[in-house]
């Protein structure tokens, strides 16, 4: 067994060997929390989710670092806009990235650190940068003097006298315009924290670098982020890194973008769809599977048509999952080991649309042995399924879909789903009524207000059955 990465350093798929046998160590780039997140913001928490889940189906004992960065130039804008403290502003974006991450069943990381929790290890930082030659402190701002530092932008693969970097408001006393500031000097009503050089606030690059040397220590094994963080932040984190002494990432994985009419899901286009939003249309559950079952290096184009025929996709395996389970008697435990094609393709550069071509096959047979009556194969098939769609945490008879991640149990969701099933019965034995006197109207009728409250039907020759859909 042998995982490979696409390595955005080395622009080539690697065979992945961890710096630790049997561990391996992740950052992850999170949330800026001036705003509540769009669909593009949680792709790459669903990524890096899934890479997770991977590594610790391969047997890996996995640390996940993802930050949360609640203080920058955006925050204070709108702090200063809106006349709410950035911390409030910020405070409420978190709780709706994590409430974002949760409805769409990522995994919570080991460690959520929050920048300004980290002032004093990005002040050492600085320090010991100064001290290097690597950085000079001018007008109370800190900056890194990215000439210093050989390998700078090896990563994006550019060349530093083609590089344009316009200095930010207050950057004054730079020795080259393409340096950067690792501190901000403080401005009149904006935040502050004191340091030798200074009151002032951090820079974003630097927070990162800081948190990572915290939390990982000098060397760890995957830096994880969308691709628009290549340049400047992923190159100016290894920058600082390495200046200051650390090997810093082994590996660096970059997710794409989701885009609206060719450009990428952005805030500022005013072309953002909010998690918020879209779990009121469309199932969690479905989302995932949206979001997450693409190559995570390919760009996701979005459109309503797509996510229907997610819905469509999804909803054909949960409904050979339900038949299956009902034949079998109840749930079956998901299979020991995935199937070969499903692990060879997640190991080859997380191949999750070559995997999933493993679970609809799976579920094609599935149906095949239900139509045979061949109980036996038909739990063999559920089995496997179970195991690929845990690794990819789609799952649905997981408990965090059953309800048990909203509030409740899994046996309180079992519970509520016996009162619905019941329910919805006593309505559909009305319909039935209906149809048997020929009274179709009614009948449609019934059936459009139940697909209306959400449900799906579906007639079988051994009577209605009833799942959850769209809204």
């Amino acid at each position: 067994m042998t995982i490979r990465l696409y390595d955005t350093g080395a622009r080539q798929i690697r065979d992945f060997t961890p710096l630790s046998p049997g561990r391996v160590s992740i950052y992850l780039c999170g949330a800026t929390v001036q705003a509540a997140p769009h669909i593009g913001h949680i792709r790459s928490g669903l990524n890096f989710d899934i890479m997770r889940r991977w590594l610790e189906y391969r047997g890996y004992e996995v640390t996940f670092i993802r930050n949360v960065t609640d203080i920058d130039d955006k925050i204070i804008t709108k702090a200063a806009e809106s006349g709410e403290p950035w911390w409030a502003i910020g405070y409420r974006n978190e709780c709706a990235f994590n409430a974002a991450y949760d409805a769409l069943g990522c995994l919570r990381p080991t460690y959520e650190p929050r920048a300004t929790g980290h002032i004093p290890e990005m002040i050492e930082m600085m320090r010991g940068l100064i001290d290097r030659g690597h950085a000079y402190a001018a007008d109370g701002n800190v900056y890194f003097d990215v000439r210093s530092f050989d390998g700078y932008l090896a990563l994006s693969n550019q060349q530093l006298d083609n590089l344009l970097q316009p200095s930010g408001e207050g950057e004054t006393g730079k020795r080259d315009p393409r340096d950067f500031a690792m501190w901000k000097a403080v401005k009149p009503g904006e935040p502050s924290w004191e340091t030798p050089w200074g009151p002032g606030r951090p820079g974003w690059h630097l927070e990162c670098s800081a948190m990572a040397h915290k939390y990982l220590g000098t060397a760890f094994d995957i830096h994880g982020g969308g691709v628009d963080l290549v340049f400047p932040h992923h190159e100016n984190e290894i920058a600082q890194a390495k200046a200051y002494g650390d090997d810093f990432a082994g590996y660096w994985a970059h997710n794409a973008w989701v885009t609206m009419s060719g450009e990428k899901m952005s805030k500022s286009l005013g072309n953002s769809v909010l998690v918020s939003e879209m779990v009121k249309r469309w199932r969690p559950i479905v989302l995932r599977y949206y979001l997450g079952t693409p190559h995570y290096r390919s760009t996701i184009e979005y459109a309503e048509e797509a996510l229907q025929e997610a819905e469509a996709a999804f909803g054909r395996i949960e409904g050979f999952v339900q038949r299956a389970v009902e034949l079998a008697g109840g749930p079956v435990e998901p299979a020991a080991e995935v199937p070969q094609g499903f692990a060879e393709a997640m190991d080859d550069d997380l191949g999750v649309p070559q995997a999933l071509a493993i679970v609809h096959t799976t579920v094609r047979n599935g149906n095949t042995a239900l139509a045979d009556g061949d109980k036996e194969a038909v739990a063999a098939r559920l089995a496997e399924l179970r195991a690929m769609l845990g690794v990819l945490g789609l799952d649905p008879l997981d408990s965090r879909w059953a309800g048990a991640g909203a509030g409740g149990t899994a046996e309180s969701a079992a519970d509520l789903h016996g009162v619905v099933d019941s329910l919805v019965h006593l309505v559909l034995e009305q319909r039935q009524a209906a149809r048997s006197r020929k009274d179709y109207a009614t009948a449609d009728a019934i059936r459009d207000r139940l697909q209306e409250a959400g449900l799906g039907i579906e007639d079988t020759p051994s009577g209605p059955r009833w799942s959850l859909g769209s809204r």
